[in-house]
């Protein structure tokens, strides 16, 4: 029996609304009934930036430091830095140099944010847009980027043409949250149905949404 010989399924929004619509017993009959579920999708996107990492949102980016700058601000759709590195040099002398995190607290009672030396550690603050602060400042002994992975914003879902900004293998936790948000609007009656699939839909991608390398534990024997 032949196969498709394709794997590229990833329908466009107009498809995955007609779907969330079908499991609530309706159909999207107005243009009114596409723009709610649209707004609908992108309350979604920003509730699953609560839930914790999505994996596909993981960008490097990086900030040139200036001297004496300890303040920066990041791109508009950060959402949080998870891990970055001070690199200096180029070629083959070029270096990633751990910076630690602190939090807001510990930046605030550092007694010299402007003291000039190598960055060693970074506070972010998590505002709309995302302000990134380095200590000590940066001197002008040799040129300094700071280095980091950024989780960014799921993109909004803009035209009904456009497919999700996701993996595919979300796909199927997108309409069942779909549906699941339109039943509070449209079939109350199915939202506890369709909530309790929603739940077990995200469950089950975000298991398999991690970081597969292995992990080696070994323990601390000394006194």
């Amino acid at each position: 029996m032949a196969t498709s010989g394709t794997a590229d399924f990833n329908p466009a929004f107009d498809d995955l609304i007609e779907e969330a619509y079908e499991r609530c017993g309706q159909q999207s009959r107005s243009g009114y009934d596409m723009r709610s579920a649209r707004r609908s999708l992108d309350f979604l996107f920003a509730e699953w930036a609560n839930r914790g990492l999505n994996l596909w949102t993981i960008e490097q980016r990086s900030v040139p430091m200036l001297p004496g700058i300890h303040e920066y601000t990041l791109p508009t759709d950060t959402v949080n830095v998870i891990s970055a590195v001070i690199r200096t040099g180029t070629g083959q002398l070029q270096q990633d140099i751990t910076i630690d995190r602190i939090s807001q607290n510990e930046y605030l009672h550092l007694p010299d944010k402007n003291t000039p030396a190598r960055p060693a550690q970074y506070f972010v603050q998590r505002t709309a847009p995302a302000k990134l602060f380095v200590y000590p400042a940066p001197d002008a002994v040799q040129a300094y980027t700071f280095r980091y992975y950024a989780i960014r914003r799921i993109q909004d879902a803009g035209a009904y043409t456009n497919t999700a900004d996701l993996s595919f293998r979300f796909l199927p936790c997108l309409v069942a949250g779909l549906a699941y948000y339109l039943s509070l609007k449209r079939a109350p009656d199915r939202t506890a149905v369709l909530k309790q699939i929603y739940e077990e839909e995200f469950a089950r991608a975000a298991s398999e949404d991690r970081d597969t390398a292995s992990v080696f534990l070994t323990p601390d024997l000394g006194y």
